[in-house]
């Protein structure tokens, strides 16, 4: 977990750096070329290894901590899941600088999954819900210890309460605000998770996605791996589906009217986050967090 004195640290990553962490940790893959995957994301740097691996390196300290969770967890949690999962393979240390673990993984194959191809999708959104039915079904018999449950408990969606009424002052104009604050309410005042706490993927939206000859094939970065409330990872409704498939995904999982409130408030704060931070430097953040946070907002 990240501490005050470590929570600025932005480490410069390059294609030379990664080369000597490989090679002087892993020289089975001294010979193997690296390429950097662009865009990969905000939290993690990440080079193609050869043909069949990747290398994540965090970015900030927010993600540290995540190539020994994954590398603990994903083993056990892939054969009892629909869709394909990263395959963790080695956990390298902190060298040359570099402060924190990194990961290597095999390389999963596919396109990232976009609004344009599967937005309308029943079939898709139908099988996200199964995907979201088995990973909950993990638990409660694999959970961990209490002691290391504490590190895989989410903050609960009030924890955002601040940030998120800030964000709704900062974009009023370019959204509603009244709707936006009457959704975060409602949202806040729903009825909380009352059942035995459940696996969730913890960032599951579009970009976490992928596709093969377009069908999805397997869901990535599970660096937000958690237990708790699964009301987070209702989140894909609204950054993917359209009100036709959300409707058929809804049904799937069998989300009651409580949850279902709470994971439209997870949708309007991560994107407003996600639209505030990067939507004036990034057309491209800008477009998919305006989807989110409108679709979050119709329901």
């Amino acid at each position: 977990m990240a501490t005050a004195s470590t929570a600025d640290i932005r480490p410069a990553i390059n294609a030379a750096l990664v080369r000597r962490l490989v090679d002087t940790q892993f020289p089975q893959w001294a010979d193997s070329p690296l390429e950097l995957v662009d865009p990969a994301g905000s939290d993690h740097v990440i080079y193609r290894l050869g043909e069949g691996l990747s290398v994540r390196l965090p970015r900030h300290a927010g993600a540290i901590g995540q190539a020994e969770k994954e590398s603990e967890w994903l083993p056990r949690l892939a054969p009892q899941l629909p869709l394909a999962i990263p395959v963790p393979v080695a956990v390298g240390e902190p060298d040359f600088g570099y402060p924190w673990r990194w990961a290597v993984s095999r390389w999963l194959a596919g396109e990232v999954a976009t609004v344009e191809a599967l937005a309308d999708s029943s079939g898709a959104a139908v099988e996200l819900a199964e995907f979201l039915t088995a990973l909950q079904r993990f638990a409660p018999g694999d959970m961990p210890a209490a002691e290391a449950r504490d590190e895989l408990t989410a903050r609960p969606l009030a924890d955002r309460d601040r940030a998120t009424r800030a964000a709704i002052a900062d974009v009023d104009g370019a959204f509603d605000a009244a709707a936006m604050t009457a959704l975060w309410d409602a949202a806040l005042s729903a009825p909380g998770w009352d059942r035995p706490p459940v696996w969730f993927h913890g960032d599951f939206h579009t970009g976490n996605l992928l596709t093969v000859d377009g069908h999805l094939s397997a869901v990535i970065d599970f660096g937000g791996f958690g237990i708790g409330d699964p009301a987070c990872d209702l989140t894909i409704a609204f950054t993917l589906m359209s009100e036709a498939s959300r409707a058929a995904f809804r049904a799937a999982l069998g989300v009651d009217d409580a949850t279902w409130t709470r994971g439209r408030g997870w949708a309007l704060a991560t994107g407003l986050n996600a639209y505030t931070s990067y939507a004036a430097v990034n057309p491209k953040v800008a477009a998919q967090t305006t989807r989110q946070i409108t679709e979050a907002l119709i329901g």
